[in-house]
């Protein structure tokens, strides 16, 4: 089921992103039980059960929630809500014009993260800048 997931993101990202991220690495790969987007190694949309949904700041969060059909993400029914995605309105999925600009404001977000770190377990090495 996934790959029809990862299929399925990645015919509507090349819909909607064509020559539009000039220099950006986007890619889609497999992600839990669906498909994700990655801007340069941050992710920024996912397909999954739960919805096409995007990763934005508070105010455009803010904005989009007050849509007609959007809501906050939670992949599992009493799992926690994803803060900082929004699911799309199935409305929006079909209007390539919309859908354009509400990617790349997920795009553009994830450009101005850093990509996660992990953390080293055990500890702190000992090794500090001087």
């Amino acid at each position: 089921m996934t790959k029809e997931y990862l299929e399925q993101l990645s015919i509507i990202m090349k819909q909607v992103t064509a020559r539009q991220f000039n220099g950006v690495d986007i890619k889609c790969k497999h992600f839990f039980s669906g498909a994700a987007v990655y801007a340069d190694g941050r992710i920024c949309v996912s397909l999954t059960p739960a919805g096409f949904a995007i990763k934005l700041p508070e105010q455009l969060r803010g904005v989009l929630l007050k849509e007609e059909g959007a809501k906050k993400l939670r992949y599992f029914s009493k799992g926690p809500i994803k803060k900082e995605y929004v699911v799309l309105p199935n409305t929006m999925l079909t209007d390539m014009k919309v859908l354009r600009y509400w990617v790349n404001m997920a795009v553009e977000y994830a450009l101005i993260h850093p990509t996660s770190v992990k953390k080293k377990r055990g500890g702190d090495s000992g090794d500090k800048a001087k």
